[in-house]
């Protein structure tokens, strides 16, 4: 850790109270409720999370104690027996949700798909069956990598369901991140599609497993999904068809009865440098932290319609369009195809068609559609969004702002959400019927996440102050370890400060004790002495009538030891020039002070993100600094991009 704090210089007042009519309809309703269960569930976590895990989950088995803690491992739950998949489906199939809508499927050119959890409990029984028919069981691992349709959570739940461990690698991935995944998890099978649709094309999966087979000593068996059609080559004794396969099995398939700490999925993030990690998540634990955080911050109501637009491979998908939706019963909406096809009305659309009441997406998402203006959501009746929601990273205020008039009509709250995939749930939050809102911040810690903010030497900071955000306390939800690599869990996570999980952001807390994320430490840049989050340059920037979206790095600097440099996106309307970029770094200026003049200001048409939608400034700083790019990049979404960032034909 450095040895300087973060200087924080962002400045908010605005702030939005609940509605009336969200409030008196809130499963917490007020602060002084929000008050009293979180100071409760920090001072007795046991107590607190064993009344949680009994209201919210079915077992088969009770545990015998509720946490085992073992800095820095948590077992949770130990003793009790259960199944995830059973929780997502069976239970449900008792009460009048048998018939309820589970999944409603959109795919890109236009297809539509509704599941009940009737119908969804049958998918997902014949595909456990298909699975142990291959000779797969309790603790092997399955790589799931396919588009985003039903038979995604399909193949998740059928793992859960008998105990496999699956690992779901995002459809844009390349071969050889496939096969990094299959080798460091020793999958013995993967679930793959013929292809899958993105604005328009065929994104070719099937090719993709094929070429990472060759490096993927482990897999025995293929299963392909017929998704569009395209001819593909089967390899005899290897390749099998999901529909063949699924036509040979029996639709009952009891659901395993697994200990709490059965490992669920694993989830591999990519790193600055070295190889991915593999994260893995655990049965109890994950389940119910998911479970009623859905239910809580996500205020679901048996009669909403719910859309988290993330893809299932990344751990917003997995906990929020499947695990925690479904444990609760909720209808979740999923979509293939790309947000902006055949146009930026897609979005909209969707909305529209099947009244989705709440709304789960990203800051990128929000940030790309304001830079097209309101003319796209206007065309389009969205009166049936009763709340709004964020997630990925820091959402700047100007977007926030944008989100709430434009999309929400003034009426919706917003959660702006902090979490991690280590994580597994939201650590972070707004309750939307209990506080006020504050474009940009997070607001309070969830029940039974206790964080602090310390510098350098491991001491908490005073409120007002940024430093590096920690937790104190073990949560249901954390990550295990990382697969194969124990010590790289504890030197990762748990070495930079005594006893304390230590998240890798730079944080602060207000007067009023709301949080503000200032995004990753690695995106802290150093100027003159004075330590500043690249978050809340970029939200200054953002705030110019022209700038519709900002990332700002540091490179080596002679006086000062770093300094700023921004990349700018433009509005439609707005074009390059020397004196728009005088304007702009004057903006900052009298947004921050002079210490945040950025040293040069770049336009550019894109952004170098990965497939999540997050910038990487890891890149963008390579380029401010004239170096190579070294290090993990199988992420980054648009390669060309970088090019053309390099080749300084958009400066």
């Amino acid at each position: 850790m450095s040895s300087n704090d973060i200087t924080s210089v962002l400045k908010e007042d605005r702030s939005f109270p609940p509605p009336s009519a969200f409030q008196q309809r809130a499963l917490i309703g007020s602060m002084e409720e929000y008050d009293r269960l979180w100071t409760y569930a920090a001072e007795q976590p046991e107590r607190f999370w064993a009344e949680q895990a009994t209201t919210c989950l079915n077992w088969f088995k009770r545990w015998d104690r509720v946490l085992d803690w073992q800095l820095p491992h948590a077992k949770w739950f130990t003793g009790g027996k259960l199944n995830v998949s059973y929780n997502c489906l069976d239970r449900h199939l008792l009460t009048w949700r048998r018939n309820k809508a589970a999944i409603i499927w959109e795919g890109e050119p236009g297809d539509r798909r509704v599941l009940t959890y009737n119908d969804l409990h049958h998918e997902v029984c014949r595909a456990a069956n298909m699975l142990k028919k291959q000779g797969i069981g309790s603790g092997d691992r399955v790589t799931i990598y396919m588009p985003l349709v039903p038979e995604l959570a399909i193949s998740m739940l059928a793992c859960a369901r008998i105990g496999a461990v699956h690992n779901v690698v995002f459809g844009g991935f390349s071969s050889e991140a496939i096969a990094d995944r299959n080798r460091d998890s020793q999958a013995r099978l993967i679930i793959t599609a013929d292809g899958g649709w993105r604005r328009g094309a065929i994104v070719p999966l099937k090719a993709n497993v094929d070429a990472a087979m060759a490096k993927s000593p482990s897999v025995e068996r293929v299963i392909v999904l017929k998704r569009t059609g395209w001819e593909v080559p089967m390899q005899a004794g290897r390749d099998l068809w999901w529909h063949d396969e699924m036509a040979t099995v029996s639709a009952n398939c009891q659901a395993e009865e697994l200990d709490s700490e059965h490992p669920l999925f694993l989830l591999y993030t990519s790193g600055s440098t070295g190889k991915p990690k593999g994260i893995l998540h655990t049965t109890a634990g994950y389940l119910l932290h998911a479970t009623l955080t859905s239910q809580v911050v996500l205020d679901l109501k048996d009669d909403d319609t719910y859309w988290c637009t993330a893809d299932v491979g990344w751990i917003t998908g997995h906990s929020y369009v499947v695990y925690g939706p479904l444990a609760n019963g909720a209808t979740t909406v999923m979509y293939e195809g790309a947000p902006n096809f055949p146009d930026w009305g897609r979005l909209w659309e969707i909305i529209e068609r099947n009244k989705v009441s709440v709304f789960y997406t990203a800051p990128t998402a929000i940030r790309a559609c304001a830079r097209e203006g309101s003319k796209w959501p206007k065309q389009r009746d969205l009166t049936s969004l009763r709340l709004l929601g964020s997630v990925g990273e820091p959402i700047n205020p100007e977007a926030w702002m944008w989100y709430r008039d434009t999309i929400g009509g003034g009426r919706c709250p917003i959660i702006d959400t902090w979490w991690q995939t280590e994580t597994g749930g939201m650590m972070i939050t707004p309750l939307p019927g209990a506080m006020a809102t504050v474009p940009g911040s997070a607001t309070r810690p969830f029940f039974g996440v206790v964080p602090d903010i310390i510098d350098a030497s491991g001491n908490s900071v005073p409120r007002g102050k940024g430093g590096f955000l920690v937790i104190r306390q073990p949560w249901p939800g954390m990550l295990r370890t990382i697969w194969g690599d124990d010590e790289r869990y504890k030197t990762q996570y748990w070495s930079q400060a005594p006893g304390v999980y230590f998240t890798g952001d730079g944080a602060r807390q207000d007067a009023a004790g709301n949080y503000w994320i200032l995004g990753r430490i690695d995106d802290v840049i150093n100027v003159a002495g004075h330590r500043l989050s690249t978050m809340e340059v970029e939200s200054a920037l953002v705030s110019h009538p022209s700038v519709a979206e900002a990332a700002v790095v540091g490179a080596p600097h002679e006086l000062k030891g770093e300094g700023l440099h921004a990349f700018v996106l433009l509005e439609g309307s707005h074009r390059p020039s020397d004196s728009l970029m005088r304007d702009l770094m004057d903006h900052v200026v009298r947004q921050i002070g002079a210490l945040a003049r950025p040293e040069s200001v770049r336009f550019a048409q894109a952004l170098p993100k990965t497939r999540s939608g997050k910038i990487m400034r890891r890149l963008l700083r390579d380029i401010a600094a004239g170096r190579a790019s070294v290090g993990d990049t199988t992420s980054l979404e648009d390669f060309s991009v970088l090019a053309t960032l390099r080749a300084n034909e958009d400066v």
